[in-house]
């Protein structure tokens, strides 16, 4: 038997699993184009505590990075404050997964760890190396097309480090990593550190 509560807030006890997800009121993960048009039209007004992205276009982040600055000041309760950002790309066999803050996070005083309450957006942190870049539209993570150019384990090895990364996160509530360079081709990895 399993306790949960309902759409209406009002405790229920199930046997029966599929059930209680059936009747349960989960958040869900949002697969939709992040975009200052389509706001109004998302949950809590876009509003999350955790982004991640993973774009083909230097444009995009920029533009993600603008909406995600939108998104923090328009918050004002806990459960739909934005705190992160995993920002992932890659190259034909090199990428990066970089985690930000999306403002300030109070921490706790530590006397093993210096603590750190901000984490810069890869869009500040990279911009004259994201400039640099041109945007290459004939390429794209979602077509077959792209496994002539770019490595055919590039995405999945980014994801499931940066979903590592996270993880570490949150069992162990704090991280001396905040991402990392990846080079396929040789495989190695260069972790960024927090402080």
């Amino acid at each position: 038997m399993v306790q949960v509560e309902n759409k209406d807030g009002k405790k229920i006890t199930v046997t029966n699993l599929p059930v209680a997800v059936q009747q349960a009121d989960y958040r869900k993960a949002v697969t939709e184009q992040l975009s200052t048009l389509n706001l109004k039209s998302l949950p809590n007004r876009g509003s999350s505590n955790i982004y991640i992205s993973c774009v083909d276009t230097v444009s995009t982040r920029f533009d993600i990075a603008t909406v995600l600055q939108d998104c923090n000041k328009q918050s004002n309760f806990e459960r739909t404050k934005s705190l992160f950002w995993l920002d992932i790309g890659n190259a034909r066999n090199t990428g990066q997964v970089v985690l930000s803050t999306l403002g300030e996070i109070k921490q706790h005083n530590s006397k093993l760890y210096r603590t750190v309450s901000n984490l810069p957006m890869v869009t500040d942190e990279f911009r004259e190396l994201l400039e640099a870049q041109y945007d290459n539209y004939e390429a794209s993570c979602l077509f077959a097309e792209p496994l002539e150019k770019q490595d055919l384990f590039i995405n999945s090895t980014l994801t499931n480090m940066g979903a590592s990364l996270l993880w570490k996160l949150f069992r162990d509530g704090m991280t001396t990593r905040r991402g990392f360079f990846l080079n396929l081709a040789n495989f190695r990895s260069e972790p960024i550190s927090v402080g």
